[in-house]
């Protein structure tokens, strides 16, 4: 099989199913952010030697590819699977585990720390774009509400991971001061 096919050289793309759409499509922006949120986690695992950490990771970037279907998929012929309640309750409570790992929350963080720490910091802020591309996608075409919440926790618990990866490595989170001057 040819990698190229040259049916996208006129700004357009085929969705799942076969119509075609604007490359600038609001879903092909929104799957398009998703999928930049996997390669950011893939950033992540490439650079984490935390095999409890690299595990959920791996889950994640599957569970993302399953997101990604939904999203290229029109409006109400998205068979299974589907990402559904169960996945975001795992993620709860992967973010409930890494929180009673590291020292409570008192104040705003700085991304950064550890090079995995930083990594998962840039991996929650291209998460937190891709819920934004998802809910402006909603407006205009069925999504599953499920989709808005789970991609919600992920950026929590991306934040949760980079707490956690840090704390691992005895390196402390950096807080956030107001800058003086």
């Amino acid at each position: 099989m040819m990698l190229y096919t040259k049916t996208g050289d006129d700004g357009s793309t085929g969705l799942i199913g076969g119509p075609r759409v604007s490359k600038c499509d609001p879903r092909v922006a929104a799957y398009g952010e998703v999928d930049e949120t996997n390669a950011a986690i893939g950033v992540v695992v490439a650079g984490c030697a935390d095999a409890q950490i690299v595990d959920r990771l791996r889950r994640i970037q599957a569970e993302l590819f399953v997101i990604g279907a939904e999203l290229a998929t029109p409006d109400g012929q998205m068979p299974n699977p589907r990402i559904g309640d169960a996945q975001v309750a795992q993620l709860e409570r992967w973010i409930d585990e890494a929180s009673a790992e590291t020292p409570p929350l008192r104040n705003f963080v700085l991304p950064g720390g550890t090079f995995v720490a930083a990594s998962l910091h840039l991996a929650r802020t291209v998460c937190r774009r891709a819920e934004r591309a998802v809910v402006s996608l909603s407006r205009r075409h069925s999504v599953s509400r499920t989709v808005v919440i789970y991609l919600n926790r992920l950026s929590d618990l991306l934040f949760a991971l980079a707490r956690l990866a840090n704390h691992r490595a005895d390196v402390p989170d950096i807080p956030w001061t107001v800058p003086k001057g």
